[in-house]
This record gives structure tokens, sequence and C-alpha cells, in this order.
């Protein structure tokens, strides 16, 4: 049941604060949107390991910050910003370790003077990469592949995918339509290439 005053879910909104603006549960608000914001993350890292961590970093980012928000209607797309903004620390974070580690193990290569194991990761990311649509919307840029899996993969309307990213319809309609054109460029090029090799 939506709220006709904030057009959010009844169920998110727990009262009036002083001023006549809306409280927000927002316990209830991250259960009921942690589908699709689950949707995104996993579009911007691609790590489906990741996507847990992330999303516990947006309902902390949104339980300690939340109380700044006086729209309740604007919980779907300030969830959205968060999620995207923790997406990006994420992988900052994950970057500054991976070159920490390539840095010990290539000291290590060097010390010992021979080469280091295959990396079982990398031999599982080379595998998937064998699957074209997942390889394809792995080359888009993450909005796209965040697009499109909110269309196809969730499903969604083009008003649902406006209401939730704090877009207008015709944003959702034209950004979808580069999103395809850009995947099927993707896979005509992954085509081509596998049938010049």
């Amino acid at each position: 049941m939506m709220s006709e005053a904030t057009g959010e879910p009844a169920s998110a909104i727990t009262g009036r604060a002083c001023g006549g603006v809306a409280a927000v549960d927002w316990q209830r608000a991250l259960a009921e949107h942690a589908g699709w914001l689950r949707t995104v993350v996993l579009a911007r890292l691609g790590e489906p390991q990741a996507v847990d961590e992330v999303l516990q970093e947006v309902a902390l980012a949104a339980l300690s910050g939340g109380a700044r928000l006086e729209d309740a209607s604007k919980v779907a797309p300030w969830l959205y910003r968060l999620a995207v903004r923790q997406s990006l620390l994420y992988r900052r974070k994950r970057g500054r370790q991976r070159k920490l580690v390539n840095r010990y193990a290539a000291q290590l290569c060097h010390t010992n003077g021979k080469a280091a194991d295959p990396d079982p990761l990398a031999w599982l990311v080379a595998s998937e990469r064998h699957q074209l649509v997942r390889a394809a919307l792995n080359m888009l840029p993450p909005r796209d592949a965040q697009i499109l899996m909110l269309k196809y993969a969730e499903d969604w309307s083009y008003e649902m995918i406006a209401r939730h990213l704090g877009v207008s319809q015709s944003a959702v309609e034209a950004r979808l339509h580069r999103a395809r054109q850009r995947l099927r460029r993707c896979l005509q090029e992954m085509q081509a290439q596998e049938a010049d090799a």
C-alpha cells in the first residue's frame, strides 16, 4: 500500500515528525528496498560476494544519516545514491588491497626466484567471461549494466525504475535505449572476434 502524500510504501513511514514531515522507519525501508539495491550493487561491482558487505555499509549510512532526509518520498533515490557511493568506496578499498597483495606477491616471487602459482580467482573470472552475455554486460559502463539488470533481471517497468532512481521516465527510456545499443555492439564485436579466432 502506497502513501498518497509521499508515494512511498506506507509501511516505511512511521508517522509525522515536527513540521508535518513524515518520519521514516529505516529498518522497514531498507528491507523493502533491499532487492533492487542488491541488483544495483551487483551491477556496479560484478562481485556477488561483495554485495552483502556493501549493503551493510548502506544500512549503516542510512541509519546514521537518514534523520537528515526531510522528505519520505525521496527514500528510494536517496538509498540509490548511498548504494552507488558505498559501491565506489568498496571498489577503491579493494583496489588498494589488491595493490598491496600484488606488491607482496612480486616481492615474494622476486626473493624466491620462481614464478608464483596461478591465481584461482583469476581462473574463475576467466571461465565466467566465456559466457557471452555476462561478458558483454561486464564490458558496459556500470550505469548501463545496472539499468539493464533492473529492467530485465528484476523485470521492472520504466515507471518503477524512474521512481527508484529519482529520474524522469523519459530519462529511463533514453538510458535503456543507449544501454541496449551498447550491449548489442559489444555482443557483435565479441562474435566477430570469435569468428576471427
